[in-house]
């Protein structure tokens, strides 16, 4: 016990656990893997040199990388405006929209890239429109090819975009635009020259986040694009399934590594959602943007004179009521939200089908598919598995995480910052990348094919994810509880059970249903490192979608778009009754009741 009571006063003992297991199934594998991939202690670029020398990987590999930009382009030029619509919204319409964010991003993204491969397809929702109406006689291919790839992916990466937009919008003073507009600088010039520049570190992020996640994008190409829309994350997994030559495949996972890691260290990742003053943000522009500024500048002081005398002509207008913008507003978000929540709907509506095939709208109403899935020990089984591993994931990854969490929010901010980065290392890393690192960490400690390495490999993001969110909540946290119930001769290990364990519980809760949520509905990592012996709920709808078409993915799906909102549900009646019992006082009336406690107890406290 006292060897327990000091590693709890060394904030960073607590990081221990999540460090010794991002280490071994990830950190030590991928140094391993960079090794194999320089033949060492040869040390040479062979593994490279062969990869450039093939013109097929070369156009892989641009491929890849121009199909990663367009979809972050589409994405901004979306996500940017919806997110500032949100925010400037009411505050009832903002929280539903952002809502009506979560849920598909909670979402199984494998049933989101399924639902659009049932309206693209032949027989799919447009064609079956088109060919209704008369405008088509035939079917069009809208599935595998580019278009379909690209439609799949920004559905899919579309949140990561528009979240953290909304989350550093909203920390932005709006009355720096009120003065601007009252100093007479029109709506547009006011948004371009003070909210923008506010808004520059949420872009980078979003943007940064969503092509990194691009790079590694592996399911969606294979689904819904052709043979020559394939990306190199297809490329290496089908080398890893089919090879057991790890020198190629270390250096193609690095090259794609490499080219995350350039970017990341040009435009950096803020992910603590702080914003930076103009000034700061005007240091970090490229040269030509800051020589362009400056052109502008000075043309603009030839039209001062003509702006000042205007000014006061317009000052005393009456202000236009902006209806047509409002509406031409409220109509993009709307159609936004349907982008983002129309195929869940359809699949939803589709797994009620009494037809022998998937079809829309359906045919008749039934619940067979529904009853194939409950009676089908295929199904059952992979269901089962995907449950026991997601529990295991949340339990141990909730423990550690916010072990790691709690010790990270008392180091020093410089030390913090460093080890937050490594932490979040697998959930900012293409995803192939980390699968291949926890192949080899698994195969060293020999539990490819079991739910224990299964369950390691899924920890690693799952320990991120928690220690992303307690370390939000610890951040609101007042640390002077906490010094008053030690003041009352309170151990640190009863002070944190007592009294920062109650407050920050709602953080604790969300981070539980990030990790069982990232778990559960995790495909590329699990097919990687799980043989062919075990079978999860994401690899049986993979297999199936990729074999045949049984409509009882259908009824999967629908239980899966579903379960995202349980779980909002179960957070905001968590949120709800932790607001309703700090609002009764109930947590300075458990410090009271702790500060009754004799001393002559201390001795025997944890």
């Amino acid at each position: 016990m006292n060897e327990l009571r000091k590693i709890w006063r060394v904030p960073l003992g607590l990081t221990i656990p999540a460090f010794a297991i991002l280490l071994v199934v990830f950190g030590v594998p991928a140094i391993q893997l960079f090794l194999i991939s320089t033949n060492a202690p040869s040390f040479s670029i062979t593994n490279y040199h062969a990869f450039f020398e093939q013109p097929g990987n070369i156009l892989i590999l641009l491929q890849t990388i121009k199909v990663s930009v367009v979809t972050t382009f589409i994405c901004l030029i979306i996500g940017y405006p919806t997110a500032y619509l949100i925010v400037n919204a009411s505050k009832t319409a903002s929280a539903a929209l952002i809502v009506l964010v979560f849920i598909p991003w909670l979402t199984s993204g494998l049933v989101r890239t399924y639902a659009w491969t049932v309206i693209l397809g032949d027989r799919g929702l447009i064609n079956n429109v088109l060919i209704g109406i008369g405008i088509i006689s035939t079917p069009l291919s809208l599935l595998y090819n580019r278009l379909a790839v690209y439609i799949g992916m920004v559905h899919i990466v579309l949140p990561i975009m528009i979240l953290p937009l909304v989350s550093v919008m909203y920390g932005i003073d709006k009355s720096l635009v009120a003065a601007a507009r009252s100093m007479g600088a029109r709506p547009v010039l006011a948004f371009w020259r003070v909210f923008f520049p506010l808004s520059l570190p949420a872009v980078r992020s979003g943007t940064l986040l969503v092509f990194v996640v691009c790079l590694g994008f592996y399911i969606t190409p294979q689904a819904l694009g052709g043979l020559s829309d394939a990306m190199l994350s297809n490329f290496i997994a089908a080398q890893l399934t089919n090879s057991l030559d790890f020198g190629p495949i270390a250096a193609e996972a690095f090259i794609l590594l490499l080219i995350a890691i350039i970017m990341l260290s040009l435009f950096g990742l803020d992910l603590s959602g702080t914003q930076s003053q103009p000034d700061s943000v005007r240091k970090s522009e490229y040269g030509w943007a800051s020589a362009l500024r400056t052109l502008r500048r000075q043309v603009g002081e030839f039209v001062v004179p003509l702006r000042a005398r205007r000014w006061p002509k317009q000052l005393y207008q009456p202000v236009h009521s902006g209806r047509s913008w409002n509406t031409l507003a409220a109509i993009f978000v709307i159609l936004v939200m349907m982008f983002l929540l129309f195929p869940g709907l359809i699949v939803i509506v589709m797994s009620f089908s009494a037809g022998a095939f998937l079809e829309f709208p359906p045919s008749g109403f039934s619940l067979k598919w529904y009853r194939s899935f409950f009676g089908d020990s295929s199904w059952t089984g992979a269901f089962w598995n995907s449950l026991q591993i997601g529990v295991m994931v949340t339990v141990l990854s909730t423990v550690t995480g916010t072990l790691a969490a709690f010790g990270l929010t008392r180091t020093s901010s410089r030390i913090r910052r460093v080890l937050m980065l490594i932490i979040l290392t697998p959930i900012t890393f293409p995803t192939i990348v980390v699968g291949v690192a926890c192949y080899l960490g698994l195969v060293n400690l020999g539990l490819i094919g079991t739910k224990i390495g299964v369950v390691l490999a899924h920890s690693i993001g799952a320990i991120a994810y928690v220690v992303v969110i307690v370390a939000a909540t610890l951040s609101n946290f007042d640390q002077r509880l906490e010094q008053a119930a030690k003041s009352m001769r309170a151990g640190p290990i009863r002070t944190f059970v007592r009294v920062t364990l109650p407050l920050i519980r709602p953080g604790i809760i969300g981070g539980a249903v990030f990790a069982f949520i990232s778990s559960f509905d995790e495909v590329v990592v699990t097919s990687l490192v799980s043989g062919f012996s075990l079978r999860t709920l994401p690899l049986k709808m993979l297999e199936n979608m990729n074999q045949q078409i049984d409509p009882t993915i259908a009824a999967v799906g629908a239980l899966l778009v579903l379960m995202p909102v349980l779980w909002i549900v179960a957070l905001y009646l968590t949120l709800w009754r932790s607001r309703r019992a700090h609002e009764a006082g109930l947590p300075l009336a458990g410090l009271a009741d702790r500060a009754e406690v004799p001393s002559s107890a201390a001795g025997q406290r944890q």
